[in-house]
């Protein structure tokens, strides 16, 4: 069994921060992938930032790149999302979703229940 828990959303005005979390636990053996999602009214589910395994560094959706930065400190099993500079089209429910391998050896996708994020003044 994994569990995926978030938290840090909340209401912000435009130019504002914050640090969404997406705490990770459970029977994990390896955690592969990492990334954000979000999805505003009426739109689709939308990646916003990733660590995946195999690649150089972070990815970003171009519309968060220099405002927005992922990260998963060593040794820790929770990836955090840093959110500036934030404005109103950032509104948005954000997931997160992990990739890994349990204790059984077997591929397991995760998502967390997601956590609302609202920019307006």
């Amino acid at each position: 069994q994994v569990q995926l828990v978030e938290s840090g959303g909340g209401s912000v005005q435009p130019g504002g921060s914050l640090r969404l979390s997406c705490e990770v636990s459970g029977s994990i053996f390896s955690i592969v992938h990492m990334t954000w999602y979000r999805q505003a009214p009426g739109k689709e589910r939308e990646l916003v930032a990733g660590l995946r395994s195999g690649t150089s560094g972070p990815d970003y959706a171009d519309s968060v790149k220099g405002r927005f930065t992922v990260s998963r400190p060593a040794g820790e099993t929770t990836v955090y999302l840093q959110m500036d500079s934030l404005t109103p089209e950032d509104t948005a429910v954000y997931y997160c979703n992990v990739n890994l391998i349990n204790t059984t050896f077997n591929w397991g996708d995760y998502w967390g229940q997601g956590t609302q994020v609202t920019v307006s003044s």
